[in-house]
């Protein structure tokens, strides 16, 4: 397992792939793209070999056919499945950014043609690159997986919800006021650190921590903490506020804030 930390401070926990099971999905892969590249050759050659075309046209479309069953194979299979192939599909696998989040077609370029020219082909030595980048990694990412800022993670079901911060009541028109771009997402992710951790805390702790990260929150953000509240309740206006605007809103949907007694300022989703 590996946590993500996602840019609103949601902490996941997800599987990391290892070799083993990376390599059976790669050859699965491999099996499709040369049953692909054998058919893509063989119309070529049916459909240009009776116009008598020079046989270095010839030799020159093979080869391109080639290299693009190669590197468009992965490219289009993780941009139009959310991060899998065929083989990853089987294997229950998925590539996910560093965040933890969805990748798009930019990451899968970058995974597709770093694995045709360094992992596994043209200088990959038939993967022994990609095996042995992936050993020296802790979360057994290959270079195109550090290029292109990825992981690979069992996904056979769905992730759960993170953990919600939810506001009290009478903190929400603060926070909704706040200008939250002047706090980092390592401060953000110590205070709902904090609060999920919260009831395990001694009552001295409880109150010196909260103080301490009340004062460094609204030092960054350029407010006077609200009066009279205490420090739980601060910090999980401030997150449950950051987490509303960055959150995508179905999640809110699903999952809406609701009226907490005083004290309790996360909801288990």
């Amino acid at each position: 397992m590996a946590e993500f930390t996602t840019g609103e401070a949601v902490a996941l926990e997800l599987p990391i792939a290892r070799i083993p099971t990376r390599a059976t999905a790669f050859l699965i892969d491999v099996v499709v793209q040369v049953v692909l590249g054998f058919a893509c050759v063989l119309a070529i050659v049916t459909v240009l070999r009776p116009t008598r075309l020079d046989s270095a046209w010839l030799d020159a479309m093979v080869l391109v056919t080639i290299i693009g069953v190669l590197v468009g194979y992965p490219v289009i299979g993780e941009t139009a499945w959310r991060g899998r192939t065929l083989g990853k599909l089987l294997l229950g696998l998925r590539v996910v950014r560093a965040d933890g989040g969805p990748i798009d077609f930019r990451h899968a370029l970058t995974r597709g043609l770093t694995g045709a020219i360094v992992d596994f082909w043209m200088l990959g030595g038939f993967g022994a690159i990609a095996v042995l980048t992936s050993i020296c990694s802790p979360t057994a990412r290959r270079v195109g997986d550090v290029l292109a800022g990825t992981v690979v993670v069992h996904a056979q079901r769905a992730l759960p919800p993170p953990a919600l911060a939810v506001a009290p009541p009478w903190l929400t028109g603060w926070s909704a006021q706040l200008d939250l771009s002047g706090l980092p997402d390592d401060v953000a992710l110590t205070v709902r650190q904090y609060l999920t951790r919260f009831r395990t805390l001694t009552p001295a702790t409880q109150h010196h921590l909260g103080a301490a990260l009340v004062a460094e929150v609204c030092g960054r953000l350029g407010v006077a903490p609200p009066a009279g509240c205490p420090p739980l309740q601060v910090l999980g206006a401030v997150i449950a506020e950051r987490q509303r605007r960055v959150l995508p809103p179905p999640m809110f949907q699903a999952f809406p804030p609701r009226p907490t007694p005083p004290g309790r300022v996360f909801a288990a989703t």
